[in-house]
């Protein structure tokens, strides 16, 4: 691999593991004991088919980034699509609800780490490589 490449594999395998530390136990606790994860993070009730469906979904993140420490580069548009609803849900949900003076108490720890997760993703997200305009290494 050419050092003039954009491609932080050390960057990459720390969002992975973030990834499989924050939504994949938080997904895996969700779908295992949905009340105490409501309870311990001071979440209001939530209808159980939707809640297991985010847990699922967060489980789900948690999975590919095991095998994203494998290949870092190859997983990479999971972190990409983890950017993604994150940034949707700051910009739809968080920041209306901020400026209607309507946001929940737990919404301000979940905008904090939704942060740390976007400033991560867009640090390692190799963007050339995933949208194609270079490959591995590192050539047009």
């Amino acid at each position: 691999m050419s050092k003039d490449t954009n491609i932080r594999r050390s960057w990459l395998r720390v969002m992975y593991l973030y990834t499989i530390v924050g939504a994949g136990v938080l997904g895996f606790g969700m779908i295992i004991a949905p009340d105490t994860m409501r309870s311990m993070l001071g979440w209001p009730a939530q209808d159980p088919v939707v809640f297991g469906i985010c847990g699922s979904v967060y489980l789900a993140f948690g999975l590919l980034s095991i095998l994203g420490l494998r290949a870092p580069l190859k997983f990479s548009p999971v972190l990409l699509l983890q950017l993604s609803y994150k940034l949707l849900w700051c910009i739809g949900v968080f920041l209306p609800l901020l400026f209607g003076g309507n946001l929940p108490p737990h919404a301000m720890l979940s905008a904090v780490i939704f942060a740390t997760y976007i400033i991560g993703d867009l640090i390692a997200i190799p963007f050339p490589y995933v949208l194609g305009k270079e490959d591995a290494q590192g050539r047009l």
